[in-house]
């Protein structure tokens, strides 16, 4: 089957291949005078012209830094752009461009909106620099210290910042910052109280580096422990690892299956399909995927996931139907093809053929349900996997807390070296649906149609992930053997084979997916 070359996204998100301006639409040259000496075209000015819009493929590549073009030539593309392929395009505020830097004009180029909770409907509006983009999508590597964080803050609570895991053999890992560790302090300020810019500032510089060898002192407060310690980590490239453990555990009811799956970057393709081969042979009555730090990614992983859990159930099924905007209605405003379902992916892709090849047959456990650890950080890709087994009644049971909400996507569009995401697409399900802009939210007795049976559970920093008494994991090995949610998290009975990582071992780097989850992650003032 051929392969649908876009994000699902994110949360952020959040890979795809880098594409550059193609196409478009509106009036051609509306915004363009020129200078015409001669009989030939000598000289082109570009200006901006409320309500008109060029194509933005006669905008593209019009660079202020190497003198191609201009800072006004590059807005112009990011507005024609919007404006042809945004999902709410007739909601962006048509303002001058003149008073913003190139990326402030960018940042509005959105809708306003809001979800029916009161959030914004949009809250996956960025960009990355291509160089970077290109980096994390194609092998998983980015700039960091090798530790994931969970930051939390309110106008009524101090902010606070815990680490969730780390990257073994990371600048983190070595200095023994562990799961439920709480950051104090960054290069000497602190966490809770820092709120003037200056402050902030040092925060997210310190927690984000942008390059490796930047150092940064922290103040750590190990869980449990009654006293800080100061570390300095030197940044470095974190490789990450999309699937980085395989489990098989022992229970009364039968044997049940557990995978980690953190992101659906291209090298997540080869991890679930070794991990998947793993588990197949060993007859597995159940599996949980352990989504709560996966921000989302290629659909088509999405995809393959779906049919590895399900099998059978999937044939002649749809996996999702993409929606762009009401100008495009039969086709695929970026790639000018005829829209068509995707499909439940019953082969590998080689989305990285460096990593695995196209055209093998993926092991599937033919299960008719699978329990989905999340949290506000599942997100896009993990989203759309639990929207299409239930478009197929395939029953999804879910342990932890609401989802990020995200049924849309994007391309990653690449102009003068910086990468944009814009939403342009939303994915239903082969029942239509795919309205779960406020998340999926686990629930005793589901009464809404993003309510799904299963089990509010906090996410438990007290223990290593995997372990069968971490909160999550501990409630859906009970469900799985009482079908009801647990009181307290129970081990009984349960005993647990040693973990196979898969293709080494590691998370994603600082619950930020390389800066793609920075808009709902990054400290922001109180």
């Amino acid at each position: 089957m051929k392969f649908n070359n876009y994000l699902a996204s994110v949360s952020l998100l959040v890979g795809s291949a880098i594409l550059t301006a193609c196409g478009g639409g509106g009036n051609p040259q509306t915004n363009f005078n020129y200078n015409n000496n001669t009989d030939t075209e000598t000289s082109t000015e570009v200006k901006w012209v409320a309500g008109e819009f060029t194509d933005y493929d006669q905008l593209a590549k019009q660079c202020e830094a190497d003198g191609t073009g201009s800072a006004l030539a590059e807005k112009l593309w990011q507005r024609s752009y919007s404006n042809d392929t945004y999902l709410w395009y007739d909601e962006i505020p048509d303002e001058d461009p003149a008073p913003y830097s190139i990326l402030e004009y960018f940042d509005i180029l959105k809708t306003s909106a809001l979800t029916p909770s009161g959030k914004l409907k949009d809250q996956f509006h960025f960009t990355m620099p291509t160089e970077e983009w290109e980096q994390l999508t194609s092998s998983g590597s980015s700039v960091g210290f090798g530790f994931n964080i969970k930051i939390e803050q309110g106008s009524n609570i101090d902010r606070t910042i815990t680490v969730t895991f780390n990257e073994p053999d990371s600048p983190a890992f070595e200095a023994n910052i562990n799961r439920g560790a709480k950051i104090i302090a960054i290069d000497g300020v602190n966490v809770a109280t820092a709120n003037d810019q200056a402050s902030i500032n040092v925060l997210n510089n310190g927690l984000f580096p942008s390059e490796a060898g930047q150092e940064t002192i922290f103040v750590i407060r190990d869980f449990a422990a009654e006293q800080d310690r100061e570390v300095t980590l030197t940044a470095q490239s974190i490789t990450s690892d999309p699937v980085p453990l395989v489990d098989t555990i022992d229970s009364p009811t039968g044997k049940i299956g557990y995978v980690i799956f953190n992101d659906h970057i291209a090298t997540a393709e080869k991890g679930l399909y070794d991990a998947f081969n793993e588990l197949e042979p060993q007859n597995i009555d159940e599996l949980i995927v352990d989504f709560r730090y996966n921000g989302g990614g290629y659909l088509a992983i999405a995809s393959q996931l779906g049919y590895m859990v399900a099998g059978a159930q999937t044939e002649n099924k749809t996996f999702e139907t993409t929606i762009f905007n009401d100008k495009y209605p039969n086709t695929n405003p970026i790639t000018g093809r005829a829209l068509s379902p995707t499909p439940f992916y019953d082969e590998t892709l080689g989305i990285n053929t460096s990593v695995i090849s196209a055209g093998l047959e993926l092991p599937t456990l033919n299960l008719n349900r699978v329990f989905v650890l999340t949290s506000a950080n599942t997100c896009s890709a993990s989203e759309a996997f639990i929207n299409g087994l239930r478009g197929i009644d395939v029953e999804v049971i879910q342990i932890g807390s609401t989802t990020c909400g995200k049924p849309y996507g994007f391309y990653a569009a690449d102009n003068c070296e910086t990468t944009y995401f814009t939403v342009q697409f939303k994915g239903e399900n082969s029942k239509g649906f795919g309205d779960y802009a406020d998340g999926f939210s686990p629930s005793t007795v589901p009464m809404l149609d993003t309510e799904i049976q299963g089990c509010a559970v906090a996410d438990d920093l007290s223990k290593p992930l995997g372990d069968v008494s971490e909160g999550m994991l501990s409630a859906a090995l009970y469900y799985a053997q009482n079908n009801a949610c647990p009181e307290t998290p129970i081990q009984q009975g349960l005993s647990r084979s040693a973990p196979q990582p898969i293709l080494g071992s590691e998370f994603k780097v600082q619950d930020t997916r390389a800066r793609a989850q920075l808009l709902s992650n990054r400290i922001m003032t109180k």
